[in-house]
C-alpha cells in the first residue's frame, strides 16, 4: 500500500515538473546559455560521452527540427520510443496490462544488447 502511494506521489511531481522542464528546454538553447549544465566526461578527457548533446537535441526535437537533434544526439533521439516504453511499462500501468512487454523489452537480455549499444555508439561517435 505504502510503495503505491509513494509511486503514485513520484508520478505526480514528475507530470508537474515535467512541463517546466520542457518549457525550459523549448525557451533557452543549450548550445549558448550558460546555466545549462556541461558534461564533466567532455571536460575532463575531449571526447564525447554517449549523452553529450542530449540537451541540444531535447531543444531542436521541442522546436521540430529532426535534422539538429539526430546531429547532436543520435542515440538518444532513437532511444526515446524506448524510454516511452519503459515509462508507461513501469509508471503508468502498462506493465499490468501486459505482463510479458517488461520481460521481454527489459529482462536481462535486453539490458545486455542496450548496453553494447550504448557502448557501441560511444566508441563510434568518438572515432568517426
Amino acid at each position: 500500500m505504502v510503495k503505491k502511494i509513494v509511486k503514485r506521489g513520484i508520478v505526480t511531481l514528475l507530470l508537474l515538473l515535467l512541463p517546466v522542464v520542457l518549457f525550459l528546454f523549448y525557451s533557452f538553447d543549450p548550445a549558448t546559455d550558460p546555466f545549462f549544465p556541461l558534461c564533466p566526461f567532455r571536460m575532463a578527457t575531449g571526447l564525447e560521452c554517449p549523452g553529450c548533446g542530449s540537451q541540444r537535441a531535447i531543444h531542436s526535437l521541442l522546436h521540430f527540427d529532426l535534422g539538429s537533434a539526430l546531429n547532436y544526439n543520435l542515440l538518444m533521439v532513437l532511444a526515446l520510443p524506448y524510454i516511452l516504453l519503459g515509462v508507461w511499462l513501469e509508471w503508468l500501468g502498462g506493465g499490468q496490462h501486459y505482463p510479458q512487454l517488461p520481460r521481454i523489452f527489459f529482462g536481462k537480455w535486453s539490458a545486455l544488447v542496450v548496453l553494447l549499444f550504448v557502448l557501441s555508439f560511444w566508441i563510434g561517435r568518438n572515432i568517426f
